[in-house]
């Protein structure tokens, strides 16, 4: 079953060390089998009131396959740069 990761970016607070994440972190999705869907989709709201600014959503063939990348030592040092220079959230979301 397939799993989706879900960046939702609130604010950006390096935007070098983000164009570095960028551009690095694409190999690394692959590597694990995944696939951007939406890579930095602006957000327009329907209903509700969300606070989402900026959504990434990427898809794993499995949530093992999206844990597996989370994990990974390729991506971590990536995690850490991210986390550094972004602040928002990210989480794994299992497909049916």
């Amino acid at each position: 079953m397939a799993a989706y990761v879900v960046g939702n970016w609130l604010e950006i607070l390096d935007a070098a060390t983000i164009e570095r994440y960028r551009c690095e972190a694409p190999a690394t999705i692959e590597k694990y089998g995944g696939r951007y869907l939406v890579r930095v989709g602006a957000v327009e709201i329907l209903e509700g009131d969300p606070a989402p600014k900026r959504l990434t959503v990427i898809e794993f063939p499995s949530v093992e396959h999206a844990k597996n990348w989370y994990d990974s030592p390729e991506y971590r040092p990536l995690a850490e740069l991210r986390q550094s220079a972004l602040r928002g959230d990210l989480f794994i979301v299992a497909g049916v």
